[in-house]
């Protein structure tokens, strides 16, 4: 049997629920941009939608990048469009695993990537490492878009 609490109970919830979902429709309103404003990239007003750029030609050299903080993941330079890297498949490994790097003279995967998240050896690249561009990134031949003004440790120049 229903008592009055309970039906309150019902009520407040519903009631609770309603307005929650108000207050989302009103902060999600509240981030857009205000008129008037514009992008970095291209100067077009943050309220319209603006046309997709050109994809940026990608660097690609035989000569590797310097680190500007340690334990940064090595950057890659070379293009690499096109190449799969799913569960399946990883064309990375095609020249940098350790059986091909040396006939492809490409630099070989760290010993670190051969250890799962319990720091225990594996014989194989471990599941945690085994996606590349999680931490290793292709460079744009592009301008900087605003200036940088990092500068890298020391002991690394």
């Amino acid at each position: 049997m229903r008592t009055r609490n309970s039906d309150f109970r019902v009520g407040l919830k519903g009631l609770l629920a309603t307005l929650a979902v108000c207050m989302s429709m009103v902060s999600f309103q509240a981030t857009a941009a205000p008129a008037g404003e514009s992008s970095i990239r291209n100067n077009s007003d943050l309220t319209t939608d603006a046309p997709a750029e050109p994809m940026k030609k990608m660097v690609d050299t035989d000569v590797t990048f310097d680190r500007d903080f340690v334990e940064q993941p090595p950057l890659i330079p070379h293009d690499i469009r096109g190449y799969q890297v799913d569960k399946n498949v990883n064309k990375c490994l095609t020249c940098h695993s350790w059986k091909n790097a040396k006939k492809w003279k490409a630099t070989r995967i760290s010993i670190t990537h051969f250890k799962d998240r319990d720091g225990n050896q594996l014989a194989d690249v471990a599941p945690n490492r085994y996606f590349c561009l999680q931490c290793h990134v292709p460079q744009a031949d592009t301008k900087p878009l605003i200036e940088n003004k990092f500068k890298p440790v020391e002991s690394l120049k």
